[in-house]
């Protein structure tokens, strides 16, 4: 036995790794939602509930493109970090899932949101009751349910959210399959700085309507608790089935958009072999260089 193989983690390892992928790749969904939500819902509240001293909107943005960033490099290698049940939709589109996955990945998804939204609140739960005095409404001035999940921004019509979860999840697809296409060339242990890149772009340019969820686990999964909180008004706030748009809206805005780059630009890329002969024969040969030389 090695000196590495002696090690406590590794001999933990060694009993407790799961030989079974799907079983592994759920473990890896459900632990990496919830760092991602826990460390994200904490921005939130922290943002909402210190009225912009302790963090402000670009502070937000820069806080879940981190903790994406961090999440997806702790599972990428495991399940791929999806950790989002629209990507995980997607990627079963473009042949990277299993169908009878999706909504397995989608449950171990939302259930590790739910968990991270009673960890963000247990540790909050005394700052809750100075901003609030104990008493938990849903919104208003001392309403604190939007540091759980999106509610829409009161210029938006009754369509609006679902276009804007559209369009984000759209740019959210779009680019994670530039990232994520191997003609494009992009090391993939840099692929989890970029989607956190990306999410921060998103939360700067696409976040005044709703908040950009972006995610139907990560604001599901916080709902669904927040109803023990605050009861079944958080399914009828601002006004009733408001919820569909943030839990459904994003599934058609991830094809739209990932399949838009397919069609767009990635049916153009060419194969790597073929940029590599190109090159070659765009580069002058050594009789023609001397004569560049010379002249």
């Amino acid at each position: 036995m090695t000196a590495k193989e002696d090690t406590l983690p590794e001999r933990l390892r060694f009993h407790g790794v799961h030989t079974n992928i799907l079983w592994r790749n759920l473990i890896s969904e459900f632990f990496g939602t919830f760092l991602l939500c826990f460390i994200g819902l904490s921005i939130v509240f922290q943002f909402h509930a210190g009225g912009g001293k302790t963090t402000e909107w670009i502070g937000v943005n820069i806080g879940w493109g981190f903790a994406i960033m961090f999440a997806v490099m702790a599972t990428a290698r495991m399940s791929g970090g999806h950790l989002n049940p629209a990507v995980s939709l997607l990627l079963w589109s473009l042949g990277h899932l299993k169908l009878a996955w999706v909504p397995l990945y989608a449950i171990a998804q939302t259930a590790g949101a739910f968990v991270a939204s009673l960890a963000m609140y247990s540790y909050y739960y005394e700052q809750f009751d100075a901003f609030d005095g104990g008493n938990r409404s849903i919104l208003g001035a001392t309403g604190t349910a939007g540091c759980f999940a999106s509610y829409p921004s009161p210029n938006l019509g009754v369509w609006g959210p679902y276009i804007d979860q559209c369009v984000g999840t759209g740019v959210l697809a779009y680019f994670l399959c530039v990232v994520i296409d191997e003609r494009n060339q992009i090391p993939k242990i840099w692929h989890p700085m970029f989607f956190g890149f990306l999410v921060m772009m998103i939360g700067t340019g696409f976040g005044m309507n709703i908040g950009y969820p972006i995610n139907p686990a990560r604001d599901l999964g916080p709902r669904l608790f927040s109803y023990f909180i605050y009861g079944p008004g958080v399914f009828h706030s601002p006004y009733p089935n408001y919820w569909i748009a943030p839990a459904l809206a994003p599934f058609v805005g991830a094809l739209v958009g990932g399949w838009f780059y397919h069609l767009s630009l990635g049916m153009h890329n060419p194969d790597i072999e073929e940029t590599e002969d190109h090159a070659v024969q765009e580069s002058p040969k050594p009789a023609e260089q001397q004569k560049l030389l010379q002249a």
